[in-house]
């Protein structure tokens, strides 16, 4: 089955030649695929026995809603604003009680379930198309914008005067996404400190408030990179390892769960679940908790 299993990283700035490897392939590979997942999502709720969703933060990851993502070229971060306010009130009805603000605070979930939701990366839609239901329903959401996409002016992210409204809305937070979404691993420290740095100060001087969250770009982590965010000023970090966070896991190393723009409502609530959970045994788990 060859690289059924593989999926890309997340957002926007993605090698293609990687992407396309990983994710596709061709339409057999894609078929089996789609088989494989559901056999194992399958396999994996029978062995949870239980049946009620998994307990601890689960943060949700979305990236664009309703614009098309440069170099996403088989679709996977560009879900539709139907299928998006599908979900959302899904969540609304289901999960009222279970939504929260991304914060420390939301790690101390006891035996129960908490849900964050985040967007990375900074597309002007989660201003435009987004912000507008999540704050009629209710749904707090943090927006991971990469400051580069902002200084430039680049088509399709948001602009200054846009990240400035989007702050002030009720239940929206802004947290970094670095400069120009590098593999921070891959970044010599020299480059690796202004990436987090140049963000952070950036946007705290934008905004005129502290800026202590971060999404590693392409879920680029280790323990460089996270012990330099600590060191910089970060108090939490998100990752793209797949899985649900209990309460004492590292902050700066929290796990996600990633939402496709093909995930139907079945799937998307096997996520909320924890039924797609076998899938953080792809990734080697950086925390040391």
């Amino acid at each position: 089955l060859g690289d059924i299993f593989c999926s890309p990283s997340c957002c926007e700035f993605h090698d293609k030649a990687s992407l396309a490897r990983d994710v596709m392939g061709n339409s057999l590979t894609a078929m089996l695929r789609k088989q494989a997942y559901r056999a194992a999502t399958f396999a994996y709720s029978r062995y949870r026995t239980s049946g009620v969703p998994r307990p601890g933060l689960r943060i949700l990851m979305y990236h664009a809603i309703g614009t098309p993502v440069a170099g996403d070229i088989h679709g996977l971060y560009s879900m539709s604003v139907a299928r998006f306010e599908e979900q959302m009130r899904f969540l609304a009805t289901n999960y009222a009680n279970h939504l929260v603000q991304l914060d420390k605070s939301s790690l101390d979930v006891g035996s129960s379930l908490h849900i964050a939701l985040t967007f990375d990366d900074g597309y002007r839609d989660n201003l435009l198309a987004a912000a507008p239901l999540l704050i009629s329903l209710g749904i707090p959401f943090t927006v991971f914008i990469c400051t580069g996409a902002v200084a430039e002016k680049r088509a399709g992210f948001l602009n200054r005067d846009d990240v400035k409204h989007l702050a002030v809305l009720p239940g929206a937070q802004i947290g970094s996404h670095s400069i120009n979404h590098p593999h921070l691993t891959e970044s010599n420290d020299r480059n690796l400190h202004n990436e987090l740095v140049g963000s952070k100060y950036y946007l705290e001087d934008l905004l005129g408030r502290e800026i202590d969250m971060i999404s590693y770009p392409n879920g680029s982590v280790n323990d460089r990179v996270r012990n330099m965010a600590n060191q910089v000023g970060y108090h939490l970090g998100a990752c793209s390892r797949f899985d649900v966070n209990p309460p004492d896991r590292d902050p700066l190393l929290l796990c996600r769960t990633d939402i496709w723009a093909q995930d139907d409502m079945l799937i998307f609530d096997q996520k909320l679940r924890g039924d797609w959970d076998w899938y953080r045994w792809r990734s080697t788990d950086r925390s040391n908790k």
